[in-house]
This record gives C-alpha cells, structure tokens and sequence, in this order.
C-alpha cells in the first residue's frame, strides 16, 4: 500500500529500528514507546487490520506469535503483553496490522 508508514518501514522506504525481520514478519522499536520495551511486530505483506484476516493467513499470525515470544526472551521479559487493536474505536492509528510486544514495567487490568 502506498501511503502506509508500516508498508515503508518493511521495505526500508522509512527509518525505523528494525530488530528482526524475515519473508513474513517485520519487528521493530516503538518511535513513542509505552514501556521500556514496546515492539511492534508486524507482517510484511499488508493487512489492514485482524478483521481483515483471511484463510490462508493462519501461518503469518502463527508466525508472528511465536516470534513475539522469542523476542520477549530476547529482550529478557519474563513477562510481557501483547496487544493488537482493531478499528478506531479499539485505538488503532496505523492501518497495518501491528501487534505491540510491552514490557519491562507492571500493567494494571483492565487496560486503558
């Protein structure tokens, strides 16, 4: 997509700290963290949101899941919150689908 900033990220049309990133999944550091670790995981190919999720894309999600988890134990998180919103009314700004891998801090429930 041409005017997503997530899209430019994944193919270095954008700066961003890229942490990881292979043929599915980008991981890259929050420009306005909310933790003292806050990634967003995000796949290259672009979808909008999880509402736009389709068969077929049970291997990206997977994959983006499992690689949250090893992230978080690379960043040395014992434990950590994963968030995805979907829609406006969820708090979702960027258009692409992100998870955002938090930690480093304690979280109340229920979130903000």
């Amino acid at each position: 997509m041409s005017d997503c900033a997530f899209c430019d990220i994944v193919n270095k049309k954008a700066q961003a700290q890229i942490i990881y990133q292979d043929e599915l999944i980008t991981a890259f550091r929050d420009a306005h963290p909310r933790a003292p670790v806050h990634l967003l995981i995000v796949p290259n190919r672009h979808i909008a949101s999880c509402g736009e999720l389709a068969p077929g894309d049970e291997p990206i999600v997977g994959h983006l899941l499992v690689k949250a988890a090893q992230l978080a134990a690379q960043e040395k998180l014992s434990s950590y919150r994963l968030v995805v919103n979907t829609g406006r009314g969820a708090g979702q700004s960027v258009f692409h689908l992100h998870f955002h891998l938090l930690g480093g801090r304690t979280f109340t429930w229920p979130p903000g």
